[in-house]
């Protein structure tokens, strides 16, 4: 029976590979998944790292995580088809045994940079996020998939994230990263129940899964109420773990179970210590769980071939998109962005921002005026 793999995000990153690297000389880093466009502009990969991947490709345990492509942009960019160019390249060299992208669209003008938020639901987003999908399969040739969200404006959002998620899927037959993190965000930052959560994600679908840290910020105008961040900048919390038991037995196809963690956050020997542990835990759960049976092969590739024909785009969407950066990054509070929400474009669409929280949109101001600095 296929075993569940105990694995971690490993970058070209002095701090990363420092923490990775007591867990590879005791041959406990069963895969690395590694964010491949964090080096398109890289001229050369340096030899050691380059040996490094080419040894977990070998052995079919690397994994590929893509960052900046901006599945849902309303408007095919150059920097979209230049992504794609690269992903080919790449796989010239290594071999994936699969390839990840994040869900939303990137905040920012050239929506190349930027962090992910979230879109509206409709047949419009569908279908462009089903054509970009088709683009990253014929690129890699390998099986597709899309991490859940950290981030949603509203409830309902979070609800319909997970069905959403499985439409999208559907061309490719591609399948999910579980990021349980960005579920504790939801879970925490909408107060609803893990049961309840995890009843509207297609688990079957789960071929992945992410745990990782983050922080919390205080409410604007509500003290008493935090909000939870994906910042992959801490340890990650017991609750993850709990969820991460909680889990396992319910995804029938997962195969790897990723630990993350940003560089930047693992600059002292304190903090590479506490990463390692927390690899320990992961790993004792995934063994705990890795019975026979436990996970069944799926192959997650297309059913029949994947066509693609012209680039779908939606003018609307994308000046609804241009509109919305332009807003969370220039407001100087919630007040003022709900003001200019009213008076946009996306006032009653089918973004709904009559329903967002107010303390979510405030999340969006941060995220998006982070990422432009």
């Amino acid at each position: 029976m296929p075993e569940i793999l105990s694995a971690a995000a490993c970058n070209l990153d002095a701090n990363i590979l420092a923490a990775c690297l007591p867990l590879m000389e005791e041959s406990r880093l069963e895969a690395i998944e590694w964010s491949f466009d964090a080096l398109f502009k890289v001229q050369q990969i340096p030899s050691w790292f380059f040996e490094l991947l080419t040894a977990y490709s070998n052995e079919q345990r690397l994994i590929g995580h893509g960052v900046f492509f901006s599945l849902f942009s309303g408007k095919w960019r150059q920097e979209q088809a230049d992504w794609l160019k690269q992903l080919k390249k790449v796989r010239e060299e290594f071999r994936f045994d699969h390839v990840t992208e994040h869900f939303g669209f990137m905040t920012g003008r050239d929506f190349h940079h930027g962090a992910p938020l979230n879109i509206p639901y409709t047949k419009t987003t569908l279908d462009i996020g089903r054509d970009r999908l088709k683009r990253i399969y014929e690129a890699c040739e390998c099986p597709v998939g899309l991490e859940n969200l950290a981030f949603s404006y509203s409830l309902e959002e979070v609800k319909r994230h997970g069905g959403f998620l499985e439409q999208l899927l559907e061309p490719v037959n591609g399948f999910i990263i579980l990021d349980l993190h960005n579920l504790y965000c939801q879970i925490h930052n909408f107060n609803i129940p893990f049961e309840e959560i995890i009843r509207h994600y297609p688990l079957d679908k789960v071929r992945e899964i992410h745990i990782s840290g983050g922080s919390w910020e205080n409410a604007p105008n509500s003290p008493l109420k935090k909000i939870r961040r994906d910042t992959h900048d801490d340890a990650v919390p017991a609750e993850v773990f709990h969820l991460l038991e909680n889990t396992i037995a319910r995804c029938p196809h997962l195969k790897y179970v990723v630990l993350e963690q940003l560089g930047n956050a693992l600059t002292t020997e304190e903090s590479r210590t506490i990463f390692y542990n927390d690899f320990g835990k992961m790993e004792n759960i995934v063994k705990k769980k890795n019975t026979p049976g436990i996970s069944s092969y799926q192959s997650f590739l297309p059913s029949s071939p994947v066509i693609t024909g012209k680039i779908i785009e939606d003018e609307i969407l994308h000046h609804q998109q241009l509109e919305l950066s332009a807003i969370l990054e220039s407001a100087t509070s919630c007040g003022e962005a709900i003001q200019s929400l009213t008076r946009s474009s996306l006032a009653h669409t089918a973004w709904q921002i009559e329903n967002w929280e107010p303390y979510m949109i405030n999340t969006a101001i941060q995220i998006a005026q982070k990422w432009k600095k």
